[in-house]
């Protein structure tokens, strides 16, 4: 009788994934997420972390998104070793650090009686994220050598001994309380009746490293009162003791905090906006109104491919269309070599750039960004000269024409699709129709299209920032008028374009 095959069992990997900003997940975090089969993840975990797992991954929200039931501890417990028995690696993705008030002691109890083994994986925890976003220096060498993390919500029935707050009173630093919101009279009061000073300052920090994060300062006395009268809700912590006297809060003074940015490029394409922005303290929402794609087929490509060095001059109107030509080119087993003698143009930076990628560098690059200038660029010597022009299959044909005009025996070659995307995002459609989108971006007249598709009216419940006077020309034969236009035709000009405006109003 043969041997039943036996199934390996998977690893947990118990992992802090940090308070909010996705930047703020430890390297080993991400590592251990890209392994997993499947990803358990709390309602506070930023959903940008998640970009991170693989593209076959299972996530698995653990409730309280849009309505979601919560999980009890022991479902996640139970559903952990029922995976893992199976063979599969789990991602337990928690907010801030997985060992501060998160309940890991139990999930731990539970893999080790069920034999799975397990990694914790530290992140930064909201006392210390809360302290540095806020300017707030919770240890200090005159006013604090010590801090106590204390959380406001004791489990009901516990056996164990209370909080000491005669002993938190006289504590010789600083106390930052957890999940201490909706019980703060209570905590507050004890503190102050064994001893503590009311006017001992203290600093409400609610959703921490968010880019809506919202800093207070008060006194312990009046921490309840200031929590009710904002209608606070958690995420908070409470910072108490002479550091948060003076929040220096750095992270609200950037540019653009407070404003939600719906990005609409590509995916795999935002980087180059989504990063700038966030940086200078927007919130990114990705709602990509298009899709970059491979041709149906690559037979007229690759026939191409081996005439490349019959052309004087190869003419590339995008990154894309740089990347997906010289991409098929190595990848059919061909080298840069084949393409002679032939000089190249580029519309734009981005594309130059994408072309040094390559190790190659653009003979023509317009100081105008258009394909207007371009063509004006090349047709002066464009007599008797073979241009083959890089494109999408849809875009405007300016470029041939005018080439064309010139003299120049002008080929096209396909070698990527635009496809509009015909469904957005629940999220953003409802931050939309609610006016929660401050700005939406709008990289090209395709987009343009497809977000007016899309959105129809909503559109105008945010600010449209247009890369492009062909772009707002688009926006307006649509019937929307663009908020602002960047100048040159570039991404860091757009990002310049927002802040701008911010500044402005």
């Amino acid at each position: 009788m043969p041997t039943p095959a036996v199934t390996a069992v998977g690893k947990v990997f118990l992992i802090g994934a940090g308070p909010g900003d996705p930047g703020l997940i430890t390297w080993r975090g991400v590592e251990c997420l890209r392994r997993a089969d499947v990803v358990l993840y709390d309602y506070l975990v930023n959903p940008a972390i998640l970009r991170h797992t693989r593209a076959d991954a299972e996530l698995q929200s653990l409730g309280r998104h849009r309505g979601e039931r919560l999980w009890t501890q022991t479902e996640i417990n139970d559903r952990m070793v029922e995976m893992a028995k199976r063979g599969l690696n789990i991602a337990r993705l928690k907010g801030g650090d997985p060992i501060i008030f998160g309940r890991l002691a139990e999930e731990i109890d539970a893999l080790v009686s069920g034999g799975v083994p397990y990694e914790i994986v530290p992140g930064v925890t909201a006392a210390l994220a809360a302290g540095s976003y806020a300017g707030i220096c919770v240890t200090h060498r005159e006013q604090a050598s010590a801090v106590a993390l204390i959380t406001g919500h004791e489990q009901e029935g516990k056996t164990a001994p209370e909080l000491d707050y005669e002993a938190l009173a006289r504590f010789p630093g600083t106390l930052v309380f957890y999940m201490g919101v909706t019980t703060a009279p209570q905590w507050a009061t004890r503190l102050i009746e064994s001893g503590k000073p009311p006017n001992t300052p203290a600093a409400i920090v609610r959703r921490c490293t968010w880019p809506d994060q919202q800093v207070i300062s008060t006194t312990l006395a009046d921490v309840a009162n200031e929590l009710a009268a904002a209608k606070m809700r958690p995420p908070a912590i409470v910072i108490i003791g002479d550091v948060a006297a003076a929040p220096a809060d750095w992270f609200a003074t950037r540019p653009l905090f407070g404003q939600r940015v719906l990005v609409t490029r590509p995916l795999g394409q935002t980087a180059g906006l989504e990063g700038p922005l966030t940086e200078l303290g927007a919130m990114c929402m990705i709602q990509p109104a298009i899709e970059i794609c491979p041709p149906a087929n690559w037979l007229a490509v690759d026939a191409m491919l081996d005439r490349l060095s019959e052309f004087d001059w190869l003419v590339f109107s995008s990154a894309n269309g740089v990347r997906f030509l010289l991409d098929r080119l190595l990848s059919t087993g061909g080298d840069l070599r084949r393409l002679g003698k032939s000089r190249l143009a580029a519309i734009g930076p981005g594309t130059s750039e994408e072309l040094a990628r390559y190790h190659l560098r653009a003979d023509v690059q317009p100081d105008e960004y258009r394909a207007e200038s371009l063509a004006a660029a090349l047709k002066g010597d464009a007599q008797g000269r073979r241009f083959l022009l890089v494109r999408a299959n849809r875009g405007r044909e300016v470029l041939a024409e005018e080439l064309t005009a010139a003299g120049g025996a002008v080929e096209q070659v396909v070698v990527y699709e635009s496809r509009d995307v015909t469904a957005a995002d629940e999220q953003v459609v409802s931050a939309l129709s609610e006016g929660r989108i401050d700005w939406i971006t709008v990289t090209s007249s395709a987009i343009a299209h497809s977000l007016a598709r899309m959105f129809g009216d909503s559109l105008r419940r945010a600010k449209l920032a247009s890369i492009s006077p062909i772009t707002s020309g688009t926006l307006r034969e649509l019937g929307f008028e663009p908020a602002v236009d960047a100048n040159p035709y570039t991404m860091p000009a757009l990002v310049a374009a927002l802040v701008a405006a911010e500044n402005s109003t």
